[in-house]
């Protein structure tokens, strides 16, 4: 007996972008496009007729967004399993905290694309509806979440790091590096933003380009009686500015 077809509803402004993904859809056995909307009204009015098991979503869209839509969801119109599709990472970090079942960066690949189908094949009933009321649950609130993950990039591949893997941001110019155990990878925000998502947590702004997590300082040296020296678990160093130097020492309790 052959699988059932994952049906799948595309729900994205751009005409171009629609396109795309249904044709990379087209490409993936077992896949079913039942439906394309241009904004989330008319995505909603589908979901009810068309009851799609999969919903390719975009978030910024007029007349109702991708948020809005996932709000509005009820057992009535029923809860697909939702993967965003955005251009705008930290949206897309907002949704996949908050229990969306994947993320895609634009453009999207059909390789990535077929992760995600996967993904969705794997999940639950059950597991998608907590997903979705997850959601749902962002969606009404509309404050921004603790950072728990990190968009990182590797040439064309976009990564999910946790924040807990990352042990430092190093900004080289209009570029920041993202430091791990054992890569390097570009971020897709500046340090200023990334202070900010993680102030709430163990990274600390060390000096103007740095910004470590202090969980993986492995040991601090005197440069000077003004001057230290941080190196982290990956063996990566750090100078600590003077404005910083008391603060970080009294964090690490040194």
């Amino acid at each position: 007996m052959s699988e059932k077809p994952l049906r799948t509803l595309i729900v994205d402004d751009e005409p171009v972008a629609r396109d795309i993904l249904r044709e990379e859809l087209e490409t993936i056995a077992g896949v079913q496009v039942v439906g394309e909307a241009d904004n989330g009204l008319a995505a909603l009015e589908l979901i009810t007729s068309e009851r799609p098991d999969m919903v390719l979503l975009d978030l910024q869209m007029p007349a109702m967004g991708g948020l809005d839509l996932v709000r509005r969801l009820t057992p009535e119109t029923s809860f697909p399993a939702i993967v965003i599709v955005t251009a705008w990472d930290q949206y897309a970090i907002r949704a996949f905290d908050a229990g969306a079942i994947d993320y895609l960066l634009k453009p999207v690949s059909c390789e990535r694309l077929l992760q995600a189908v996967e993904k969705v094949r794997r999940t639950t009933s059950r597991q998608t509806l907590e997903r979705v009321v997850q959601l749902q649950e962002i969606a009404v609130s509309r404050d921004e979440l603790p950072a728990r993950k990190i968009i990182a990039r590797a040439g064309a591949e976009y990564i999910l790091l946790a924040a807990s893997e990352v042990y430092a941001f190093q900004a080289e110019g209009d570029l920041v590096w993202i430091l791990t155990a054992k890569s390097k990878y570009l971020a897709t925000q500046t340090l200023k933003t990334l202070e900010e998502r993680l102030r709430n947590s163990s990274f600390r702004r060390i000096h103007r380009g740095a910004l470590v997590n202090l969980d993986h300082v492995r040991k601090m040296s005197t440069l000077s009686s003004q001057r230290w020296l941080v190196t982290l678990n990956n063996r990566a160093e750090f100078i600590v500015s003077k404005r910083q130097a008391s603060g970080i020492r009294q964090l690490l309790s040194w």
